[in-house]
Order: structure tokens, then sequence, then C-alpha cells
């Protein structure tokens, strides 16, 4: 083999493994643009960086559209659809679920429930558990409060943005 051609090969290899390495860290940026989406209650992301254009939708999210585009200094910039407050519609005091699959009151059938109506919950404490491909994923409360309505019922389905319980903040 001749000198070029191994050079040639060394570069068609060198150039095989940037490309995976590129795809590893395309693939954990999207990672990372999902759970911004999950964390922020985003229903659809829009990325443009270069050639490259990416859009995210949740499912039956009720979150806001939010753009990322890339700055000419490599950094990010986010930008929100629409002129409305994030509750345009969507009560601020309802506890939402974060991922698709089927919600359940308690750890299982003869336990109680995390929590019941007139329940005052903390910030961090169990709510529920959301069953998802066989992982059970307990649901945090993303805020403190009374619980005055537990929406989703036991073993029901629920979507991503599902409404869950209602809370009462707080000092009312």
């Amino acid at each position: 083999m001749s000198s070029d051609q191994r050079s040639s090969e060394v570069t068609d290899r060198a150039q095989a493994d940037a490309g995976a390495s590129d795809f590893g860290q395309l693939a954990a940026l999207v990672h990372a643009f999902i759970g911004m989406m999950q964390a922020g209650g985003i229903a659809r992301m829009d990325v443009e960086h270069g050639d490259l254009r990416l859009s995210l939708r949740a499912h039956g999210a009720t979150g806001m559209p939010v753009q990322y585009m890339a700055r000419p200094d490599g950094g990010v910039q986010m930008t929100a659809d629409g002129a409305g407050s994030q509750t345009d519609g969507v009560d601020p005091n309802v506890i939402r679920a974060p991922m698709i699959g089927t919600f359940y009151v308690a750890a299982a059938p003869n336990e109680p429930a995390f929590v019941q109506i007139g329940d005052v919950v903390e910030e961090g404490q169990t709510i529920g558990i959301i069953e998802a491909m066989k992982i059970m994923n307990e649901i945090a409360a993303d805020r403190g409060g009374t619980v005055v309505e537990i929406l989703a019922q036991n073993a029901q389905t629920v979507e991503y943005g599902s409404p869950l319980i209602r809370l009462a903040p707080s000092g009312e």
C-alpha cells in the first residue's frame, strides 16, 4: 500500500470518527433541549444553527413555543413566540404531567393515596406516580399549597401537560 493510500485511509477513518462524534454531540444536545422543554412546559422548540434546523414538538403540551437561534458569537438566544404571559389560558395552580404514561395516586393498589383533597403539600413532595415504559416515576409538586382538586383519576393515561392536581397557593 502506498503512502498516499494510507494517508487517504487515515483521513477517511478520521472523518468517519468525527461524523460519529458530531452525531453523538447532536444527540446529547437534542436530549438537553427535550429536558428543557419538559422542565419549562415548552410546547414547541425550533433550533437553527448554520445549515441545521431542528423542530421539536411535545405531545399534548400546553406550554409556550420557544425558538433558539445561534448567535454569531457561538452562543444561543432564546425567544418566546407570542407576547402574552406564560400562563395565558393555563391555570398556574395546576400541577401537570411531565411525561406520557399511566398516572397512579398511590404507590400500590392497597396503599393510601399520596395526597387527598385538603392536604397541604410542599414543593418536592410526591403527589403521584406516572408509569412510563414499565418504569415508575415519582411526580413531585413543583410548588407548595393545599390540594383543592384531584384532576387525574387513578390508572388514567396522561400525556405531557395533562392536569394532575390543583392547588390553592399557601396562605389562601
